[in-house]
């Protein structure tokens, strides 16, 4: 096991590191049907309605467990022994996926594959807060949450999964996807430990759940999980549909496009952080939540060059920047640190269940009535309405509110 105190250098960045490995590798499973559907929708003769329940379905497991499993490993104090266990579970599912036969078997493979994944990163969170120096943590938990969940799960998962399937089908797709978080589930038991439990001075009390949730930014992250999360899951559920069924390109360059979105957000996933480390994070999250009209009005409108629309599609997939910051970052500086598990699981569950459950659904709907292009519409408005409401965040990041304190400071004395 690897030596150190709980606060060494090394130690912080291998944490970082192998969590956001782990969950890059999550992620590329769970975003693998979305990449295979072109072939899977024929295959298994598959109705737009039906596409998007896959997404609900996970999402809806996904958001239980992130909300059951958080509040446990909160209670218990465990939390190594949940993540490596979750590992593994994905990994089985995995395999699962790629044996369905039918669109029962494939969406109880998802069921399952949303359960074991959902408390990974509320959990993930946790031993970041226990173990990264707080000047660092934005940064650290934006890479844990999106860079290796971009860069695998959105950025390699398209440009290896859609020439497998071509050349052997879409079911070694998911077999292959299995295989690595045995890997990073194995280097999670044998080189991390369990992180110690934090020491509170008595004096301050503990918040508890119900107060929490009386803070302005926890109640606005819910919110804005809702929406981005929507953006998200509609997106990866229907952007490889629209653009080879409306648009007309070839899977292979569908592939590379959607491929484009895990490069945004790999960079996005330590530059927009570092950012809101330095300059805030109210100002990052209101920019950035605007920024994301531009891609699903590019993916409408803009005729011109492919590249031209890669890069549309690069500035703005820079919102999923902002996930590990609401999600986690936000709340966790608003209110007792001892409840960013519980804290993550519920602001992620909530969004995964009102917005990734139902917006899935309700975009194939709509694109069963009204063409592929009615969950690009969905998209803009989800985006609009989120940007609306970070205008209402308080100051959180600690660098920021440190600065502002030394004025008030001295202009009180």
């Amino acid at each position: 096991m690897i030596t150190g105190t709980a606060r060494s250098g090394r130690y912080q960045v291998w944490v970082t590191a192998l969590l956001s490995l782990n969950f890059g590798i999550l992620f590329f499973d769970r975003n693998a049907l979305n990449f295979l559907m072109p072939f899977v929708q024929p295959d298994l003769n598959l109705s737009n309605t039906q596409v998007g329940m896959f997404s609900s379905a996970l999402s809806l497991t996904w958001a239980l467990s992130g909300l059951l499993v958080g509040r446990i490993s909160d209670k218990l104090g465990s939390r190594k022994p949940v993540v490596v266990v979750a590992t593994v579970a994905f990994c089985l599912c995995s395999f699962i996926s790629g044996a369905a036969s039918s669109f029962m078997m494939l969406l109880g493979a998802r069921l399952l594959m949303g359960a074991a994944e959902g408390g990974v990163m509320p959990v993930s969170h946790s031993m970041i807060v226990s173990e990264v120096a707080p000047e660092r943590r934005g940064l650290a938990m934006g890479v844990a949450q999106n860079l290796g969940s971009n860069l695998l799960g959105s950025g390699l998962a398209p440009i290896l999964l859609v020439p497998i399937a071509v050349a052997a089908g879409w079911r070694t797709g998911f077999y292959l996807a299995a295989v690595p978080g045995l890997i990073t589930a194995a280097l999670i038991w044998f080189t991390l430990r369990e992180p110690p439990a934090e020491v509170h001075d008595d004096a301050s009390p503990r918040v508890t759940l119900r107060e929490a949730f009386s803070h302005r930014n926890v109640i606005l992250c819910a919110l804005i999980s809702i929406l981005l999360v929507s953006y998200l899951v509609v997106c990866w559920a229907f952007m490889p549909l629209y653009l080879t069924k409306a648009r007309g390109f070839a899977p292979e360059t569908m592939g590379w496009l959607m491929a484009t979105l895990g490069i945004s957000a790999g960079l996005g996933s330590f530059v927009v952080p570092a950012i809101s480390d330095a300059i805030g994070r109210r100002p990052v999250m209101i920019f950035f939540s605007f920024l994301g009209v531009i891609l699903p009005l590019g993916g409408l409108y803009y005729e011109g060059s492919t590249w031209v629309l890669a890069a549309i599609f690069f500035f703005g997939w820079g919102l999923n920047g902002l996930f590990p910051m609401f999600m986690a970052t936000i709340p966790s500086e608003s209110v007792d640190p001892r409840l960013t598990a519980t804290l993550t699981g519920v602001v992620m569950g909530t969004g995964e269940v009102l917005g990734g459950v139902l917006s899935p659904f309700f975009a194939g709907s709509l694109a069963d009535a009204y063409g592929l292009s009615a969950p690009l519409w969905l998209m803009f408005g989800c985006t609009i309405l989120a940007g609306i409401l970070t205008l209402g965040l308080i100051e959180s990041a600690p660098r920021v509110v440190a600065r502002r304190a030394v004025p008030a400071m001295a202009f009180g004395a």
